[in-house]
């Protein structure tokens, strides 16, 4: 397989676009070939299946998401308002125009049965969030449980914010948040 990284990207930026908006199983190769601007032949050079790209564009998408969440939470002054930046990013997020939640989320949902390496994306970006959320939640002084509960806090509203098509959701879980560091240390 060749490595291309700037077609390589143009693809994956193209095919999580469309995944996003339209779901994987409803975007055919030739819709994507099509978006990316690219040929069939060369996009099965550089994705060998339907299924690894769409691997491929959930590791490219952690590494996108993991980067602006750091930096939208690194902007505040203390772990405890860190961890509450979670929630205000989800907020901002769900204002924007086609917001439909986590993509990872969804793409669990239309594969999880069947793809262990979609599966395996997933569940990496999956701990890799809650391993951010821990270890801000451990800077603040606050127990595992604590982190664990604002993890799960953290997932609800993403899924709810789609689901509702309001950032309520985000803005309550960062109400529950929030108790939940002031009244425990």
């Amino acid at each position: 397989m060749t490595q291309d990284t700037p077609v390589r990207d143009q693809v994956l930026e193209a095919a999580d676009r469309l995944f996003y908006a339209k779901g994987t199983h409803a975007v055919g190769m030739d819709e994507l070939r099509a978006a990316a601007g690219v040929s069939l032949k060369r996009l099965y050079q550089l994705f060998e299946s339907k299924e690894a790209l769409i691997e491929a564009v959930l590791q490219w998408r952690d590494a996108t998401l993991t980067a602006e969440i750091t930096a939208y939470t690194a902007r505040q002054d203390t772990p405890e308002r860190q961890v509450l930046a979670v929630f205000d990013w989800i907020a901002d997020s769900s204002g924007s125009p086609g917001f439909r939640g986590c993509a990872f989320i969804n793409a669990y949902a239309e594969h999880g049965a069947s793809s262990e390496r979609i599966t395996a994306a997933v569940r990496h970006q999956k701990s890799g969030m809650h391993g951010a959320i821990h270890a801000m939640a451990a800077a603040a002084g606050r127990p595992e449980w604590v982190a664990d509960s604002i993890f799960l806090l953290f997932e609800g509203a993403m899924t709810n914010t789609a689901i509702a098509a309001s950032s309520e959701p985000a803005r309550q879980a960062r109400a529950a948040a929030e108790f939940l560091l002031d009244n425990t240390g």
